[in-house]
């Protein structure tokens, strides 16, 4: 029973997320009466035109070039940050670390909604406003990529830079050709869930900019909604070639989160 159990739960569990992609896809190629239609139909009208509707709606070509652009941005000073204050809070010593680790873990608790009127003054103040930085500088670092990485390093074992050591190696040196290629499915981990909290942001840029040519994809979406209503098929069509290339990079970069836990395995001989 134990053996049916197990893939009968993660195929019901699979269902359950499945459903809201299913529903956004039969909405996107329906006619406008069958969005209302109760009970609803699971066989679409297969109106393909409300993608070229869709397209027609929002300059996509350009929110999707700075979309790549500030999502591309985030992740590598995510990457660069994370690695080295992870590296840092795990095995490096100086005075106050633990505090300093508490105080940077205390940032998760605050609500970003709280920050949004003080960033919006600060941002104007700066000049930042309705610009790439102010999109890509303040997300430049993660709370998530700091404690993973310094999670992950914590598991290293210490015969490793000890032999480091031993060979004049400081700590960039260990950190670069050590520690960082150990850490590479942590790292595509990291870099994944910032490429997707970048490319899914609608609330920040909604708010800190004002003109098509610096804004992304989701802000584009909001096209879709009208004082006369919300158009359900556009902005289903809209969504679904949004959302492709996300689920095409998951697919390719899935395998790392099953590997991630074998990162270490075969480091250490003896």
């Amino acid at each position: 029973m134990g053996r049916l159990l197990q893939p009968g739960a993660a195929i019901a569990v699979g269902l359950i997320f499945l459903v809201p992609i299913f529903w956004m896809l039969i909405t996107s190629v329906a006619s406008d009466a069958d969005v209302f239609t109760f009970p609803p139909r699971l066989w679409p009208a297969w109106d393909f035109s409300n993608y070229a509707k869709a397209w027609g709606k929002s300059p996509w070509l350009t929110y999707f070039g700075n979309t790549v652009l500030i999502a591309g941005s985030v992740v590598l000073l995510v990457l660069i940050t994370s690695l080295l204050a992870g590296f840092a809070f795990a095995l490096m010593r100086f005075r106050g670390k633990g505090v300093l680790f508490l105080l940077v873990m205390s940032a998760m608790m605050v609500p970003q909604t709280v920050l949004l009127i003080p960033n919006f003054i600060m941002a104007q103040k700066l000049g930042w406003y309705d610009t790439y930085l102010i999109q890509i500088v303040p997300w430049g670092a993660s709370v998530f990529g700091i404690f993973l990485l310094r999670q992950f390093f914590l598991t290293l074992p210490k015969e490793l830079f000890e032999a480091a050591e031993m060979d004049g190696a400081g700590p960039l040196r260990m950190l670069f050709s050590v520690a960082a290629p150990l850490a590479a499915p942590s790292l595509v981990l990291v870099a994944l869930n910032s490429f997707m909290g970048s490319w899914n942001a609608f609330v920040w840029p909604y708010i800190m900019t004002k003109s098509d040519a610096v804004r992304p994809i989701e802000v584009g979406l909001q096209a879709f909604y009208g004082t006369e209503g919300t158009d359900w098929t556009g902005l289903c069509a809209a969504v679904s070639f949004t959302t492709l290339p996300i689920i095409v990079l998951f697919l390719f970069l899935q395998k790392y989160f099953v590997t991630g836990v074998y990162g270490t395995q075969g480091s250490v001989r003896g």
